[in-house]
This record gives C-alpha cells, structure tokens and sequence, in this order.
C-alpha cells in the first residue's frame, strides 16, 4: 500500500473547531478546512520530497526524552517504582501536549500527568505548572497546611512541598508565579478552615478537589483579570483555551489515576506465560463513551437533546467532554461578552472571540471533574502507560502493552506473522522476516522506552513493525501539514518493583 495511502486512513480529527480559537492561538488548526481539500495532491510530493537518514531520525524522536530512576537506600530500593521514562513528539507548532513529573515531599507518592491542550498551548502549560501543587496541598494533613500558612504568615521560607522531575525544554512561566501562588494559598487557606486537626484527607477526594479547585480559579483568575497588562492576556488564553489531564498518583502500592478527557492510563499485566495484558485505568470521555453521552445529555432539557452532541462533538464543537479551561462552553453568554470587552484589543478587536457555540442556552456543558481509580497494585503489575490521545490513536492498547513489555523484559514473543488480509509476495514475506529478525537485534537501539514506544507509534506499517522509510517521511512532514497526519503525542511510562509490591501486599495480608 502506498505510504499516503497508509497514512490517509488515520487522519485525525481537530479537537476544537478553528473557529472557536483566539488570535493569540493562531496555529494551524486554521489552516484545516483549506489543507483538508487539498492535501490528496500536495501530501505525494511532500512526501517524496524529504528522506531523512536513521541518525536524523534518531535526534528528532530523542530530542525531548526523559528518564528518571528513583534513588535507592542501603543499595535496596524502598519504593513501588523503580523509575520513569517519558517524551514527547510534536505536531502542532509550537506543542499543544505538557507532561509532568514530581514527588511530594510533605506526604508520599509519585506524581505523573500528561496534558492535552487545544484551542492552544495555554491552558496545558498552566495545569503542568499548577495542577501538581493543588493535589499536594489537598493530600496535606490539616496540621502541615497551618504550618504553611504560619510561615507565609511570618515571612519564612517555605518547606518544599514537590520536588520536580523536569527535562530542559520544559517551561515554566516565571511572570506568573506570583499569580498561581496566591491563588494556591487562598486555596490552603480554605482547606484549613475545612478540616479538623488530625484529619487525613482521603486520595480520591483530594485529586477530585485539586482538579475542580484548579479549574475554578482559572476561570476566577480570567474574570477578575490582573493590572499588569501581559499577565491579564494571559490568564484569558488560558481560559479561552482547553485541556485534557490525566494523573497517575502512586504511594506505595496504591494507584490513583485521575482522568478529565481522552489521555489515557493502561497498565501492563505479565501474565504467567511471560507475556503481556493491558488492563485499562481510565475512561476516555467522548463521543464514543455512553456512559458520558447520557451524563451530558441528562444535565440539559430534553429540548437539547438533539443538538448538545453533535458529529460526536459537544455543541458540534469539542470533541472531549471534560476539560480545564474552554470556558467557552461554561461561561453564560453575558459573562463571555462582560470579560472580552474589558480585555486587551488583542483579543476583542477580532470576530473570532465573539464566537459563541451554537445552541448554547444552559450552561455549564463542560467540567473539568475528574473520573477516579483506585489500583491495588500486585507483582504481576509490571508498567503504567500514560499517554495523550495522539498514542492511542495510532496504537491499540494492546500493542502499545506488548511493545513496552518486550523492550523492558528483552523476551519478544514470537506471534504468528500476520499480512492483514493483503497479498504479499514470497519475497515480501522473505522480507517481513528478515526485517522481524532484524527488529529482535535491534531492540535496544532506543535507550528510553517512551522513544521505542513513540518509534513504534509513527512508523508502524500495516505490518506492525517499524518501516523506516514511512518514520522518514512522517517525521519530515512540514509544519503546515504534520498535524493533518497525526497529533502531537506525549508518553510517560513508569516501572514498578515487583518485589516491593510483593512484600508490601504481604505486610498488608498479615
């Protein structure tokens, strides 16, 4: 099959319709319906136009790799996770995905999360920065908040409450640090006049309110507004943008995944015959989820029926049903036109911001409140993928499990060779086999699972091995036309320790 042809089938769909965007979000998204017609005879030569080397290949896919081994103590390591691997591979310019990492120090756990934006890298870039700190502060006794506030109280320095695992290219927007902390201590203020001393706060209504706190005060910060004249555009393209989240919080052999959107968790299961099973920790909150078809369509009249999902999108518009920001589609109509007209010109001197979602009568549409999962993780519990929904697109969750499991465990288990239906020629097949024995060899080119797994996601062929010719091209693929072809994808993968598990689930057995 020809390569355009391959990549034709998995052309995917604009998250937010262009036309809800704001001009500081001017990406090309725009360019969609244009490209859209025209892409059947400009992608052909585009597509012979660049091969890239497999060195090219190589700085591109490694360019945003992470790893992170947790430290070990008397050369034992205590903790359930061994250690983390994560990147990212853009589509949009700039990137519209964030991922964090962090461990909190004032109580236990490890933090990962992986944020989807739209509309914009706004309102992604805000949650990788602040969304960590409000589950921290929400997991925090009641004791320790009235020791923070005793020393923002008196002028001392703070006791670290995250400590950050951060690759370089990952921002953080100084300006506005001032901003987030005030909120975040309003917030801890709150949480103090709310709970008892001595109340440990429970995980799952701790991630439930950091997700619901966080995305109140984005849409308080963007009302309200700020003097100075950058931070006030900025808390409103964080508003007026959107994005997904979806958080892994590990502590001991407790998993809690948090999930507001279509990123998605899957953990791989090692089955007795060494083999690998994906067991999913998450919902995807669309269209093709009834079960939030039914929740959004019982929070409207029946009048609405008809018209608050549309082309499986809400209001014909979004495509995830839960999401920060986008109060586009929470706010009342007054409140859109109040803050626009008092914003800077940039943003009401333009049509586009006036926009308002058709049949838009009851709102709030959207929530930004998380699905919870609680996992008892045992020793066959061997890794946890976190990935945007630019993975699974291109992946089944089965795959990507078995893909991991293999690079981690070095055993390749040998599945029948499958054509998908197309008729190969014996020297086809011959090569099919050389090129599987060649892919056993080389393994561990990639010394970052995330990178194995995102080499896998791009250059797969109908086959389902690499086809470094389809990877060239893919990666080669000017601006303008990479996000017709796929979407940006962001990785983390974490790895347990079976034998502190293990001994964990003894401890607690006993």
């Amino acid at each position: 099959m020809p390569v355009t042809s391959q990549l034709l089938r998995c052309l995917p769909r604009a998250k937010v319709l262009a036309s809800t965007l704001l001009p500081c979000q001017q990406h090309r998204s725009h360019m969609w319906h244009s490209q859209l017609h025209s892409r059947s005879y400009r992608t052909a030569s585009v597509l012979r136009s660049y091969i890239l080397t497999p060195p090219q290949v190589n700085s591109i896919l490694k360019a945003n790799e992470f790893s992170f081994k947790v430290p070990e103590f008397d050369g034992k390591n205590v903790s359930a996770v061994m250690g983390f691997e994560s990147n990212q591979l853009p589509a949009n310019a700039p990137i519209e995905d964030r991922r964090s990492a962090a461990t909190c120090l004032q109580t236990r756990g490890m933090l990962l999360g992986v944020f989807d934006g739209h509309a914009g890298c706004a309102c992604a870039q805000a949650l990788s920065e602040r969304l960590f700190y409000y589950i921290a502060v929400s997991l925090l006794p009641h004791d320790t908040l009235c020791e923070l506030e005793a020393a923002v109280e008196a002028g001392r320095a703070l006791s670290p409450i995250l400590q950050w695992n951060k690759h370089p290219n990952d921002y953080f927007s100084r300006e506005a640090q001032t901003l987030y902390f005030n909120s975040l201590r309003t917030y801890w203020q709150e949480l103090i006049d709310l709970t008892s001393p001595g109340e440990i706060p429970d995980t799952s209504e701790a991630l439930l309110s950091a997700f619901k706190r966080l995305d109140n005060d984005i849409s308080l910060e963007a009302q309200v507004g700020d003097p100075n004249a950058f931070l006030h555009y900025w808390v409103l393209r964080v508003a007026f943008s959107g994005a997904t989240a979806c958080v892994a919080h590990i502590d001991g052999s407790d998993l809690y995944i948090a999930n507001a959107g279509d990123a998605r968790a899957v953990l791989g299961v090692q089955e007795e015959d060494g083999s690998f099973s994906a067991h999913t920790l998450s919902n995807d909150h669309s269209a093709q989820n009834e079960e939030e078809v039914s929740r959004i369509r019982g929070e409207h009249p029946p009048s609405e029926r008809k018209t608050v999902i549309r082309q499986d999108r809400l209001l014909g518009q979004l495509m995830p049903f839960r999401a920060f920001g986008d109060v586009k589609f929470k706010w009342s109509i007054e409140l859109q036109k109040r803050v626009l007209e008092s914003g800077p010109d940039q943003l009401h001197e333009n049509e586009q911001t006036k926009f308002i979602p058709p049949n838009y009568h009851t709102p709030p549409y959207l929530t930004a409140e998380p699905e919870i999962t609680h996992h008892k993780l045992r020793p066959q519990d061997r890794f946890l993928v976190i990935g945007s929904d630019g993975l699974w697109e291109t992946l089944h969750r089965q795959e990507v499990v078995r893909i991991v499991g293999e690079y981690l465990t070095g055993v390749h288990q040998r599945q029948p060779l499958k054509v998908g239906g197309y008729r190969v020629t014996l020297g086809q097949m011959q090569g099919l086999l050389d090129e599987r024995k060649a892919r056993v060899s080389s393994a561990f080119e990639d010394q970052n699972v995330a990178t194995h797994l995102m080499r896998h996601a791009v250059g797969n062929n109908e086959f389902g091995t690499v086809d470094h010719e389809r990877l060239s091209k893919m990666l080669s693929l000017p601006e303008e036309l990479a996000r017709m072809y796929r979407d940006d994808i962001t990785i983390i993968v974490a790895q347990f320790n079976p034998n502190v598990i293990g001994a964990q689930t003894q401890e607690g057995q006993s």
